[in-house]
């Protein structure tokens, strides 16, 4: 099938479905438009945490944590945020305690910007499904009130249009549906390994922290 023919293809599955399909449509588009969306915010947000950690943690055995807040501040991201609200808060001589408490807040701060509107990528799955289901049921509808009315002659036609619509309907909602709840769970899965790293970072920055605070320098 060639790209004319795809074309077609879709033109006709379009005016088949009815109106329902240009709702289907729509949060199609919605779902492409958040999918890149949330692909090029989340690669911006993250960064490589090896090498991060390998530079920050050097700086704090040297005892320079100016240094250190000044790499942060040159690399904005939810991780280097959460590495120097600690740091802030070991420069102004607070216990570990209050250490980890600032870098905890920092993450809470820090999630929304890795979540940002994907659940909308669940919701627009749900309703795709939903308004597939709804076309299916209308076209159906549709079916059955024309070969009520029709003659004898005109009866398979007017059955195979409905079952046309219907099917069309139920197709379109399910390919949206299935990019956009798979584009969620991927997303997801992004988002978790972002919020771990954040924990796993603030955790050894403490512990290095800790065990070096004599070396520490204003």
């Amino acid at each position: 099938m060639n790209q004319v023919e795809n074309i077609s293809f879709i033109q006709r599955a379009f005016e088949q479905g009815g109106p329902v399909m240009y709702v289907i449509a729509i949060i199609g588009v919605l779902t492409v438009l958040l999918i890149v969306e949330r692909w090029l915010a989340l690669g911006s947000l993250r960064i490589n945490r090896r090498e991060f950690n390998e530079n920050i943690f050097g700086m704090i055995l040297k005892g320079d944590l100016k240094q250190a807040l000044a790499y942060c501040d040159a690399r904005p991201a939810p991780l280097t945020n959460t590495v120097k609200a600690g740091l802030v808060a070991v420069l102004n001589r607070r216990p570990d305690e209050e250490v980890q408490v600032a870098m905890d807040a920092a993450v809470l701060r820090e999630t929304p910007k890795l979540e940002g509107w994907t659940s909308f990528l669940a919701v627009f799955g749900n309703v795709a499904v939903l308004a597939g289901l709804l076309g299916t049921i209308v076209g159906m509808i549709k079916s059955f009130s024309a070969v009520a009315d029709a003659d004898n002659a005109t009866k398979a036609i007017e059955l195979s249009k409905g079952i046309s619509h219907a099917l069309n309907c139920t197709a379109f909602g399910l390919i949206v549906a299935i990019t956009s709840i798979i584009s969620f769970a991927y997303f997801q899965m992004m988002i978790q390994r972002a919020e771990n790293e954040m924990m796993e970072s603030s955790m050894q920055m403490l512990n290095l922290v800790s065990a070096n605070r004599d070396k520490i320098r204003d």
